[in-house]
């Protein structure tokens, strides 16, 4: 099957053949997901993108989200919360993101289960955070690669080392061995991944091929060693397993040796389980940086091309079981998590309107939606940042709502320059009137949407004198002639009347027929 994804509003990219990205899913995938009641996430450095996948009866569910340089994730349960998976963590280029499910337990929002929210941020600096992980203190750990060192979050500093190789001579800003993956055993930092036991700038570039070490971290103790850029150390079921990137192998540690399971077309990097399955990620070959590794030379032997997406691998057989195939501008994964008990998970990106307009609070009883979007209700669109697309752009095929499902909401602050953004609405123009006429008085508006997209909306001129002028009213041509423009002004003349309480009667809204 071949899904499509929701993207960030204000992708800095035009919707081109060059940015097309097609998933591809084996057939029992999305029923796999469903039956075992997970989502996953997947991060893509290469592109910019954080990806959640879900399913339904249909098929796959796909959101997307754009990042500067998204890598290592991180899915916590909240234990004081009968939801699972309620925060994500997430390494960007100079930051750490902490990410929090909003939706209270069966709401629902857009079709998702879980909204995931990037409530706080920590500025580090570009540090090449690679794996990112809570202690059971609750201690965010992560892997500085740049500075060859594991290090945790400290008010007043970019980071604070916890812990370094003990080659490594001086923490610099050198990327000296390609510290890059952190497996925790009971909540503590147990083993650590390498691409060389190197103590020079860049020094592991030159041991690609079985350079690649593990170290147990309480001692500082070299257990494994020849392995080819070995990533994602993690322990599950009482074994240490990792992905042999070089290779292309999914192992695990038997004392000092490496066993491997699973061979997969694809440089791999990105490991988590459920259950007796291991879900590993797979990117292309960079030509320069991944090449003359024993991974190419075994995919030529075999006729094969270098994969993109995702394997989930029978860990008792080393059976691929389901897979995810990722292809387009998308060459390269990095990180993957499970998320336990959500079917349909979906995130806020920072370019996109929703980080807004959607508001939780103590006894608010789920979403609040401040303001609706201007988005035609079942359309996807990427409009250029910062502006919407004309009306005359959104496509008007005939749609008929239950008029239980129209919410109408007061749109408050109103001038003429933050209805810019509604301009696709009005009719008249209005920043065609304001060129002529100026504001003279408080503006009030009434939007009538649709699952929180905008349908309509209708906007009048509150004057000293207690008059009010009908100054604009649009509704979607594919959605009229279902009462909306009529519910419109009655709920603006409602507002009126209580925005007038006790200042006198108000007189009836002018240039209401010409407008209706």
């Amino acid at each position: 099957m071949t899904t499509g994804s929701n993207r960030d509003s204000a992708a800095s990219f035009p919707p081109t053949a060059a940015a097309v990205i097609t998933m591809l899913g084996s057939p029992d995938l999305a029923a796999w997901l469903q039956q075992a009641q997970i989502g996953l996430a997947f991060t893509t450095y290469q592109t910019n993108r954080l990806f959640l996948v879900g399913s339904k009866a249909e098929g796959l569910t796909v959101n997307e989200r754009l990042f500067d340089k998204p890598m290592g994730l991180y899915a916590q349960a909240d234990t004081g919360s009968a939801q699972p998976s309620q925060r994500l963590y997430m390494s960007t280029r100079y930051q750490i993101w902490q990410f929090e499910n909003r939706l209270m337990p069966e709401e629902r929002h857009q079709g998702g289960d879980r909204l995931y929210v990037p409530s706080q941020s920590y500025t580090t600096g570009d540090l090449n955070v690679h794996d990112v992980v809570l202690d059971n203190q609750q201690n965010l750990l992560f892997v500085n690669t740049d500075f060859s060192c594991l290090a945790r979050l400290q008010p007043g500093y970019s980071f604070a080392p916890v812990w370094q190789p003990p080659f490594i001579s001086k923490l610099a800003a050198e990327d000296r061995c390609h510290l890059n993956g952190l497996a925790m055993v009971e909540g503590k930092a147990t083993y650590v991944t390498a691409c060389s036991a190197t103590d020079s700038a860049a020094g592991w570039r030159d041991h690609r091929v079985g350079g690649g070490i593990v170290m147990h971290v309480p001692s500082s103790e070299i257990i494994a060693t020849g392995l080819s850029m070995p990533h994602s150390p993690r322990w599950y079921n009482g074994k240490l397993w990792l992905l042999n990137s070089g290779t292309g192998e999914l192992g695990y540690l038997d004392g000092t040796k490496f066993v491997p399971i699973a061979f997969c077309p694809g440089f791999v990097r990105g490991l988590a389980f459920w259950n007796n399955v291991a879900i590993v990620g797979l990117s292309k070959l960079r030509s320069r940086s991944l090449g003359g590794l024993p991974l190419e030379e075994r995919l030529a032997a075999q006729g094969a091309e270098p994969q993109c997406g995702l394997m989930m691998i029978d860990l008792n057989t080393g059976e691929t079981l389901h897979w995810l195939h990722l292809d387009g501008v998308v060459e390269e994964l990095f990180d993957v998590v499970v998320l336990p008990g959500v079917s349909q998970p979906r995130a806020i990106g920072l370019q996109n309107e929703d980080i807004e307009r959607l508001v939780t609070f103590p006894g608010s009883n789920g979403l609040v939606i401040t303001k609706p979007t201007v988005k035609r209700p079942g359309r996807e669109a990427v409009p250029r940042s910062g502006l919407p697309q004309s009306a005359a752009a959104l496509a008007p095929q005939s749609q008929e709502f239950d008029p239980a499902a129209i919410k109408y909401q007061r749109v408050y602050h109103l001038n003429a320059d933050n209805l810019l953004p509604y301009e696709a609405f009005t009719y008249p123009s209005l920043q065609t009137r304001w060129q002529t006429q100026p504001q003279r008085g408080e503006l009030l508006g009434v939007s009538a949407a649709v699952n929180g997209e905008m349908v309509g909306l209708a906007i009048a001129e509150l004057l000293p004198d207690q008059t009010a002028e009908l100054l604009s009213l649009y509704v979607l041509p594919s959605c009229r002639q279902q009462g909306i423009e009529a519910q419109l002004v009655k709920h603006l003349e409602r507002s009126l009347a209580e925005q007038t309480e006790g200042k006198g009667q108000m007189k009836p809204l002018a240039n209401l027929e010409n407008l209706q």
